[in-house]
């Protein structure tokens, strides 16, 4: 690793205010990448700013029509979490499926969300949702948080804080994972709700989570496996390399709706 400071603050806005200060510092929340990427020596901040100490920044709330989940709060508890598991079953499901015990006890909801990996799981699910994410300074619409490769609508001092999940009426998920690293090669998460309709995420496949517009027009039509049953996604602009070439993700995008129908449907397992 490269020499670095390190401060832990107790609040957003001394925070934000360390980063918005400088530009080389880097929020700290789980660490799953951007602890490896400090080992392998692909990154330079000159602070660790560590978002561990800020209370506000923990917990989760289930109400009557949405869940919310503040951007410390870990994988396991999710996956754990009683409100969650009644009320949007597949994305307890989605948590408990992220890589290892290990990684699901530090890794972060918001970390994830904000780092916004291509083969990552939660986008899918904010995504699929139409979550709306609140940061220190305003509220942003999952349609306009997910902005590319790696990139998102945070701007600089801006901390994502929580996270507020709408309650669908029916919800499934479901990843093709490498079976090395078990990160998303394609996946789908697919959710049905009053009014807005039918929502398709579509996450590993491409260079940045995507909702899948034809897929939802059919399912709009009518919410069954016979919707699915011609429909193909284009490889045009999909992920090409050593794990899959872009024809393969495009076939898997296919599997992977069909089984996140099923699971939405409740009429498969969940895998």
């Amino acid at each position: 690793m490269y020499d670095f400071s390190y401060v832990r603050p107790g609040s957003i806005d001394e925070a934000a205010k360390i980063l918005l200060g400088d530009p080389n510092a880097r929020p700290l929340s789980g660490g799953q990448t951007l602890i490896p990427t400090l080992k392998q020596r692909l990154a330079s901040p000159t602070v660790l700013v560590d978002l561990q100490g800020i209370p506000e920044l923990y917990g989760i709330e289930a109400g009557s029509t949405h869940i919310v989940v503040g951007a410390m709060t870990r994988h396991a508890e999710v996956a754990a979490h009683a409100g969650i598991k009644k009320a949007i079953p597949a994305l307890a499901f989605l948590a408990g499926g992220i890589a290892d015990s290990q990684v699901r006890h530090m890794g972060t909801m918001g970390g994830s969300v904000s780092n916004n990996d291509p083969a990552a799981d939660y986008p899918a699910a904010v995504l699929g949702l139409g979550a709306e994410l609140r940061t220190n300074r305003r509220t942003i619409a999952a349609d306009d948080f997910f902005t590319g490769l790696f990139s998102t609508a945070l701007e600089a001092g801006e901390l994502l804080m929580q996270i507020r999940f709408p309650i669908p009426l029916q919800a499934g998920y479901c990843k093709i994972p490498n079976p090395a690293s078990g990160f998303v090669v394609a996946g789908c998460f697919i959710a049905r709700t009053e009014p807005g309709g039918v929502r398709v995420a579509v996450n590993g496949a491409g260079p940045c989570v995507f909702r899948q517009r034809e897929f939802e027009r059919r399912l709009g039509l009518e919410f069954g496996p016979a919707a699915l049953t011609d429909c193909a996604q284009s490889p045009e602009g999909l992920n090409s390399d050593i794990h899959a070439s872009a024809s393969y993700r495009a076939s898997l995008v296919g599997v992977a709706a069909k089984r996140a129908l099923a699971f939405a449907l409740g009429t498969s397992a969940r895998t």
